[in-house]
């Protein structure tokens, strides 16, 4: 059986109608959304977000998750930080209202050191959105890359819901490495970068708390600078990544995730050949 690829609407650069349309027409079941714009949760009451899983349904798609936060918050800094858990909340919200009952957002850089008032921070806040989730059937899923997977497999056993788990995203545990040593002023080692990281074998620590799975590819230059590329022109190996997935039993979307492209459109369409090749 071939996967289940999703695409997220965003990247496409086009009207919802028409990506719609265009992710139909690419013969894939699934749209991936972005909590921002018309799919914001302040932009959908009770009745527009009924006309709008009836709307992506009538073009036989179904929604794959909900995707959040960018980067820019952070659940490991008290400051404001009910503010943002009270927003994540809302996203919350949607995801079950849209019936993908997954939200997946970045949620900050995270400590290795568990002692920590940073690390207490981070296991407070999301132990409070996922029991929130838990209460109204959504799934909380932390976005990989600042972190190493046992960092993130560590946080969420100490929190110890159900509702908490990742969305992984191989190439971001490429691309981040290079930008944390990039930011520190340091060197970049590929080896070393891919043995902490594990873009690859992530899957096989994390097993069951993969909730849904960009797909996504990125290398990393010999200046130390990070390329977004086309997926199977990077370093995520596909054929393994894919299998330590399906061996901890992950059934769930591969949603495309290009974000830089002179093409997107196009960029996108090669992305799900390439998927359904696997």
């Amino acid at each position: 059986m071939g996967l289940k690829i999703g695409i997220l609407l965003y990247n496409l650069h086009l009207p919802t109608g028409e990506g719609l349309r265009a992710i139909a027409d690419m013969g894939v079941p699934g749209v991936h959304l972005l909590a921002h714009g018309e799919w914001a949760p302040e932009s959908l009451d009770a009745a527009s977000r009924k006309a709008a899983v009836k709307k992506v349904k009538s073009y036989g798609l179904e929604i794959t998750a909900l995707q959040g936060w960018g980067g820019e918050e952070d659940l490991g800094d008290p400051t404001g930080l009910d503010e943002r858990i009270s927003y994540g909340m809302r996203c919350l919200e949607l995801a079950s209202d849209l019936g993908c009952r997954i939200w997946s957002a970045h949620v900050g850089v995270m400590p290795f050191d568990t002692a920590s008032a940073r690390w207490r921070c981070f296991v407070d806040s999301l132990g409070r959105l996922a029991r929130y989730a838990e209460g109204i059937g959504a799934l909380m899923g932390i976005e990989t890359g600042p972190e190493p997977p046992f960092v993130l497999r560590r946080l969420i056993d100490e929190v110890g819901s159900p509702a908490l788990g990742v969305n992984y995203d191989p190439a971001n545990l490429i691309i981040w490495p290079a930008y944390l040593k990039q930011q520190a002023g340091g060197r970049y080692e590929k080896d070393a970068a891919i043995e902490l990281y594990q873009p690859n074998e992530g899957p096989r620590l994390l097993g069951p708390k993969v909730f849904h799975t960009h797909a996504k590819d990125a290398l990393v230059q010999s200046d130390g600078t990070y390329l977004e590329v086309p997926l199977g022109e990077g370093w995520v190996d596909w054929p393994r990544y894919v299998a330590n997935l399906q061996a901890q039993g992950y059934d769930g979307y591969f949603s495309v995730e290009r974000e830089v492209a002179d093409d997107p459109l196009g960029d996108v369409r090669r992305a799900v050949e390439f998927l359904k090749r696997l």
